[in-house]
């Protein structure tokens, strides 16, 4: 996801000649026997608000870790980003380890979420890590191979194999650019890259799945897997975010989630949602959505929070997806757990309000992960 990340604003000019889908796509016929196996949590912030100390609480007041208060809730997968060489020092591959063992501790599936960057990695960012900015596509394919080994191979070590990974993070128009970006419908060199991710993955630990992410639903997704398909990319798990203030309808992602599952066999599911049960700001940074009603019928309240990612995931079930992840449930606004890399501790929060946790750390009672 992206919070202070340019891409959102402007993304959608890339794909001005894509056909909608949803104007194309069949409606997914209902079923009583799908269900939802991975109800998942990205947490990446967790560690520094905790380290910044964040208290979390239950429904009712009980204090207690937001791992097991998310677990009561229904969660059973937790999703890691991991940075290169981040400023901040959270979300590093020495952060991650860390955290990964807490994670496993708790009985919860592992994610981890390759951003290939030192900072965010989003539709409208992908910028190379610093180490590597002066490297061509050749070497480059050698960094991310090296890289994903070292970083799956070292939480292997200590018992905390990922149960999957994505290589790269909402990879609309490719990663670690410009040489890994997708121009002209050219996938060559973002395919060379997937293709080492993707072998490095399996050279670490063959059970490990591999998602590929991208945030085009709204319009693109065929134009995107069709073409790193073409160019003999392999993948285990088709990953796609689905926010309703910028990706649409709840129609139109099923019927894009019905037709990724159907179109390339492999399960789907959304790598992120969201949802603000507020208005209200408690920091200096003003919040990424911040209407009263972002989308219809889903007032900015803890109930319409509750109600909008309840639609999310009876909507993925139906479509036949078999996951859904919640981007950033712990991350409300703690001084010191910023949203930039670079200056983490000064840096505000934007996405607060979309917390499943209030401003005092509180879960919000009407929030369930439902298989």
């Amino acid at each position: 996801m992206t919070v202070y990340r340019t891409g959102r604003t402007v993304k959608a000019a890339v794909f001005l000649a894509a056909v909608t889908l949803s104007a194309v796509l069949p409606a997914p016929a209902a079923s009583a026997a799908n269900t939802l196996t991975v109800l998942g949590a990205d947490v990446s912030t967790a560690q520094r608000a905790l380290d910044s100390g964040a208290k979390y609480s239950d429904a009712n007041g009980i204090a207690g870790d937001p791992l097991d208060i998310l677990k009561g809730a229904g969660v059973n997968y937790v999703r890691l980003r991991v940075w290169n060489n981040p400023r901040s020092g959270y979300n590093n591959k020495a952060k991650v380890l860390q955290y990964a063992q807490t994670v496993k501790a708790k009985g919860l599936k592992l994610l981890v979420d390759f951003h290939y960057s030192d900072t965010w990695a989003d539709p409208g960012t992908q910028t190379k890590p610093a180490a590597w900015a002066s490297h061509g596509i050749g070497a480059l394919q050698t960094d991310v191979y090296n890289y994903t080994y070292d970083v799956c191979s070292a939480l292997k070590a200590q018992g905390t194999a990922p149960d999957s990974v994505q290589i790269g993070n909402e990879i609309n128009t490719g990663m670690l650019w410009n040489d890994g970006k997708v121009v002209n419908s050219n996938f060559t060199n973002l395919g060379l890259l997937l293709k080492a991710g993707y072998n490095a993955t399996k050279a670490c630990n063959s059970a490990t799945q591999v998602i590929i992410h991208t945030a085009l639903v709204e319009s693109g997704a065929r134009w995107f897997y069709d073409g790193i398909r073409a160019k003999g990319v392999q993948w285990d798990i088709t990953g796609l975010s689905y926010y309703c203030y910028w990706h649409g309808t709840m129609a139109n992602m099923a019927g894009v989630v019905s037709d990724m599952r159907s179109r390339y066999g492999k399960p789907v599911v959304l790598a992120e949602t969201a949802y603000p049960y507020t208005t209200a700001n408690h920091d200096g940074t003003p919040n990424v959505i911040s209407a009263s009603q972002p989308c219809s019928g889903y007032p900015a309240t803890p109930a319409g929070q509750a109600a909008n990612f309840t639609a999310v995931q009876n909507t993925a079930r139906t479509a036949g997806a078999i996951g859904v992840f919640y981007w950033e449930p712990t991350w409300y606004a703690v001084t010191g757990n910023g949203w930039d890399p670079a200056d983490i501790a000064h840096s505000g929060n934007g996405w607060e309000n979309q917390a499943v946790f209030d401003r005092t750390g509180r879960l919000n009672p009407h929030v369930r992960w439902n298989s």
